[in-house]
């Protein structure tokens, strides 16, 4: 590169990353000038602190490739957006936006871009949901959904749900000794079994699932061996071990900061596909029909149509 070529870079990089240090800019003007991939990591690092308030700086310093940007480093979407645009001008490439949105942590970015400059296939990686994701599939609402966020890995779903203490059922659960009901927190799992069937891609789902025809149907192998009170955050696992429309069957287990907390050894679900508008106006009645031992939803509390209600399986607390 020619010495007037080398200073227009310079410039225009130094534009770019104002703000930015200057080992940022040794490494952006490498990467440029000489396709050096070992600088990809620190203009990428680089790029991110620049962006940074100082107590998440602090956070920065030392990460580890676990590091989620949203919850741990608490990024905003719009300052996740500038950072993209940055780093698309100073690596010369574009970032899909779709693919984007699975980049939840440190590693996740590196490895993406890794693969975005070499030309290679992106890495496969686990499906991660924030709170508004969640809420935007799941058929619940608040003040009853216990999910905060998902994580689909294969066949695996985690989700994670954080008790406030300002949960509505805790005022008379206990009085003045608040604990969170064991049966809440088999709803919960129940809750991370919908959201799998409404958003995986397990190959026994030959169709896109209606939320309103999944139905809680069964539980068993309820095991409780931990309180857990406000403060505590249940981290939740579950897997599927049978679907076949019209049932799916899930086990589960929660762990609190990873202690054995309670565990179902089988969920199962109810559930049907949106009718095929090409299909007869008979196929539509019946597709829509929960099968006749389902009760009238996931929700383990919910009230139950007097037709059906005989059919209801009975869950409660241990004591």
């Amino acid at each position: 590169m020619s010495t007037a070529n080398h200073d227009s870079l310079q410039e225009e990089l130094a534009d770019l990353l104002k703000r930015c240090s200057a080992e940022t800019l040794t490494a952006a003007t490498a990467f440029r000038e000489k396709g050096d991939l070992s600088t990809i990591e620190p203009i990428v690092l680089g790029i991110i602190d620049r962006h940074l308030e100082p107590d998440q700086k602090k956070i920065f310093q030392d990460a580890q490739d676990n590091l989620r940007l949203y919850e741990d480093l608490g990024l905003d979407s719009l300052t996740m957006l500038e950072i993209v645009m940055l780093v698309e001008q100073v690596l010369n490439l574009s970032i899909d936006n779709e693919e984007l949105r699975d980049l939840r942590t440190l590693g996740d970015v590196k490895q993406y871009l890794d693969a975005k400059v070499r030309g290679v296939d992106l890495p496969a990686r686990a499906k991660t949901y924030r709170i508004e994701e969640v809420a935007s599939v799941m058929p619940h609402r608040e003040p009853f959904l216990f999910l905060e966020s998902v994580t689909l890995d294969g066949e695996e779903a985690r989700g994670d749900y954080t008790i406030t203490g300002n949960e509505y059922f805790l005022e008379g659960h206990f009085k003045n000794q608040p604990v969170f009901p064991a049966s809440i927190m088999i709803e919960a799992l129940g809750q991370l079994c919908v959201f799998y069937l409404l958003k995986s891609e397990h190959s026994s789902i030959a169709e896109k699932v209606n939320p309103s025809t999944i139905f809680f149907t069964a539980c068993d192998g309820i095991k409780c061996r931990r309180v857990c009170k406000p403060g505590d955050v249940l981290s939740m696992v579950i897997k599927p071990s049978r679907i076949r429309h019209p049932l799916a069957c899930f086990s589960g287990e929660i762990t609190v900061n990873g202690e054995r907390t309670a565990q179902a050894g089988e969920i199962k679900l109810a559930f049907d596909y949106y009718p095929i508008l090409d299909a007869s106006a008979d196929v539509h009645t019946e597709s829509n029909q929960a099968p006749e031992n389902a009760s009238t939803g996931i929700s383990l509390s919910q009230e139950v149509p007097k037709e059906t209600s005989s059919s209801r399986a009975q869950i409660s607390a241990p004591k």
